[in-house]
């Protein structure tokens, strides 16, 4: 599972948390499309917990998961 906040304390009190209950979790910066400057870059939460429990932080820290939209599916069509 993976998501987004804008504020890396957010980013961090959700890693904390997380970690906390045992789960594996990554924290990076989340580029924009062809920027390299990551100033202004929202954080990207990655984790191994369920969807529920990150999407209840995300909740709490003003963030939202990242459903993987725009991802090549692994389904093929018909």
């Amino acid at each position: 599972m993976r998501g987004i906040v804008f504020d890396e304390e957010a980013a961090r009190a959700i890693e904390r948390r997380l970690r906390a209950d045992g789960y594996a979790v990554t924290v990076s910066r989340e580029p924009f499309a062809g920027e390299d400057d990551d100033e202004d870059q929202p954080w990207a939460v990655e984790t191994d917990a369920p969807a529920t429990a990150l999407d209840l932080l995300l909740d709490a820290h003003g963030g939202w998961l990242d459903d993987a939209a725009g991802q090549p599916s692994s389904v093929v069509p018909l």
